[in-house]
């Protein structure tokens, strides 16, 4: 498993928020998003939605799989 922190640059809007999801959705591994002690699924809208992210917050991002390496970092550079 790969884990990397991120810092928001920017809220994330609706347009956003599905561009997170899809490229998230494009790796074979489990990618999550934590935020605190909430952690959730970063294929979800509707869990990637539910933590609120704005500007300055620090995020982790985990990814398990053949790819993890790969989708934590397409992953985190589209918050960071």
């Amino acid at each position: 498993m790969i884990s990397k922190t991120v810092t928001v640059k920017n809220a994330l809007d609706t347009r956003e928020a599905a561009f997170f999801v899809q490229t998230a959705s494009k790796f074979k591994s489990n990618v999550k998003i934590a935020l605190d002690d909430k952690l959730v699924n970063a294929k979800s809208l509707m869990c990637l939605i539910s933590l609120g992210l704005s500007d300055g917050m620090h995020v982790t991002i985990q990814a398990e799989g053949e790819d993890e390496a790969l989708a934590a970092e397409e992953v985190a550079a589209v918050l960071g």
